[in-house]
């Protein structure tokens, strides 16, 4: 299927590893032109290499998305480079797993207002060129009290929310927000890949409540992201798409 992407142009924050490095190669491969940032330069550097065979477009840079200056230079710099964005992806997160003052800041500065802030710089851009796609990687932690830090959960949890409002605030001016929520990703070094190798009991003990007998991939939620900003999914807004092989049991 065709995606459309070609000629399009997607922000992409958080994107050094994991989801958001999926995302990234995933509309690159589409023909997207793509902007990425992350706080650590040298893992930020391999992806823009990885992007840059692909052929097209790309913006990389060092950001800590949760200062709202750092934010708003980099999303300018990136429009500047690619020329105009179509696409926005708000990725990173605090992965806060306290419940202090701290870990509450961090949660809220990284995961929801970070995303905040870039759909408040790109929306006038997008309205302006006649639409534009935005969608916020939430988790199923927002959906159902399974065990993550309150923190973390309350901060996805109002993506989701956001994502809605957006939704509806922004249809008028053909922008479609959505929201994702994956359930347990494994990646090298990421957090999965960690506890199997020195919790492999916790480990099994979560593989063993998803109904599809593993753990997912980054790849599997880029291509739903994917098909999300593109105009194949042109009516699809305001939703909260699930990817987590049925590990969330709510009906809603």
């Amino acid at each position: 299927m065709d995606l459309k992407l070609r000629g399009k142009c997607a922000v992409v924050t958080g994107a050094s590893r994991g989801i958001g490095r999926a995302i990234a190669l995933r509309l690159a491969d589409e023909g997207a032109g793509v902007a990425i940032c992350a706080r650590g330069e040298p893992a930020l550097r391999e992806v823009e290499a990885e992007l840059r065979e692909r052929g097209g477009p790309v913006y990389a840079a060092p950001c800590d998305v949760s200062d709202p200056a750092a934010l708003d230079a980099h999303l300018d710099a990136a429009r500047a480079e690619l020329g105009r964005v179509d696409i926005l992806v708000n990725n990173p997160s605090g992965f806060g797993f306290g419940d202090d003052e701290a870990t509450w800041a961090s949660n809220l500065a990284v995961d929801l207002m970070a995303a905040v802030r870039a759909s408040w710089k790109v929306t006038p851009w997008m309205a302006a060129a006649g639409g534009g796609a935005i969608v916020h990687i939430s988790s199923i932690a927002a959906l159902e009290a399974l065990g993550f830090p309150p923190a973390y959960s309350a901060s996805k949890a109002a993506l989701v929310s956001h994502s809605k409002s957006l939704a509806v605030a922004l249809g008028p001016q053909k922008i479609r927000v959505n929201a994702v929520t994956p359930g347990s990703i494994e990646f090298p070094g990421g957090i999965w890949d960690q506890m199997r190798q020195g919790n492999p009991d916790f480990y099994g003990a979560v593989l063993g409540t998803i109904p599809l007998g593993r753990m997912g991939t980054p790849e599997e939620v880029a291509d739903v992201v994917a098909f999300l900003v593109s105009e194949r999914a042109s009516w699809v807004t305001g939703a909260c798409i699930v990817v987590d092989g049925a590990q969330h049991k709510g009906n809603l």
